[in-house]
């Protein structure tokens, strides 16, 4: 567990420096990651990729393994999963794949950087990163924050930082398709949500609302978005967007395409009446009162079932009674 002051690891209190850090074993508290000494006037303009760095060593802890799909698919896929379930609600969600969460000293220098591997804000429009960095004392924190475990175990450490820096909620996720070198741990998501200053594996997202555990692995796991998949993104979508007052023609090219269909229904019914109105005309039925008032009824009755019944009206109040039935 994690020190709730300083959001350091025991291992990471027992060492002195850096050297007391190598010769201490502080990886067992970042399993499959190597040091890598990187100092503070360093650190601002280092492009890589690591879990955690801090300024009182000046180490940061890189994972061993090369990056691979393996590892890449399950973040991206969850930025285009996201944005299907904005589309549905009708305003976006902002993804920032690797973007630095940082905590600065009193002297507003970095002091501690953690790297997820994909960050979601719900809100961007009026809470979202600004600068180079997520400024965990000054910004509002992601809502969701996603971390792939392939030959990590963000457990042993990591998740224990999350907790004492108050971020609301982590995904942890053990791929399926993995390399052979990978720890052998079963493959699997876990949420975990904080309450009252600590986290408790929950089977939902509370940001995502109503999104299962085991819906977001298989949907981070498939190839191919499936039916099921799809039917939850728009379950989350709904909800999301009845809280927040909009929905998918809120969209622009969602709600573009539905005006399109909207329209093309619009044409289809249109031609269904004219059609109903030639074979009356054929047939010297007058159009009724009650025929009139039907055209909504006309639009949406199978085809072939209107222009049948049409045939075998004996007058126009028959049709009508005729097409009820057919809705």
């Amino acid at each position: 567990m994690a020190d709730r002051n300083t959001g350091i690891p025991p291992a990471w209190a027992a060492a002195t420096g850096a050297a007391a850090a190598f010769a201490n074993g502080v990886a067992y508290e970042f399993p499959g990651c190597r040091p890598l000494r990187i100092s503070r006037d360093e650190i601002a303009d280092f492009d890589g990729r690591y879990e955690y760095w801090e300024a009182d060593t000046e180490i940061a802890w890189q994972v061993a393994e090369p990056t691979s799909p393996y590892h890449e698919l399950p973040s991206q896929r969850l930025a285009r999963l996201s944005d299907r379930i904005a589309a549905v609600r009708g305003s976006p969600i902002e993804t920032f794949g690797t973007a630095d969460l940082l905590i600065r000293n009193e002297h507003g220098d970095r002091h501690r950087i953690l790297q997820a591997d994909q960050i979601l804000y719900l809100h961007p429009g009026r809470s979202r990163p600004l600068g180079h960095a997520v400024e965990v004392s000054n910004e509002d924190l992601p809502d969701v924050i996603l971390e792939v475990d392939l030959t990590t175990d963000v457990r042993r450490g990591k998740l224990d930082i999350y907790e004492s820096w108050g971020f609301p909620e982590v995904w942890v996720e053990v791929p399926e398709n993995r390399a052979p070198s990978s720890p052998k741990r079963p493959p699997g998501l876990v949420i975990h949500l904080l309450r009252d200053g600590r986290y408790q594996p929950a089977p939902a997202s509370a940001a995502l609302s109503g999104w299962t555990a085991a819906e977001i692995h298989t949907a981070l796991n498939e190839a191919e978005c499936s039916a099921a998949t799809t039917d939850g993104l728009v379950r989350v979508g709904r909800i999301l967007g009845e809280r927040a007052g909009t929905g998918p023609d809120d969209d622009l090219l969602l709600g573009a395409q539905r005006r399109e269909s909207r329209h093309a229904g619009q044409l289809e019914g249109v031609r269904k009446v004219l059609e109903v109105l030639e074979i009356l005309a054929s047939r010297n039925i007058t159009v009724s009162a009650a025929l009139a008032g039907q055209h909504d009824l006309i639009a949406a009755a199978p085809a072939s079932a209107l222009l049948r019944a049409a045939m075998l009206s004996d007058d126009a109040d028959d049709l009508a009674r005729r097409i009820e039935s057919l809705t």
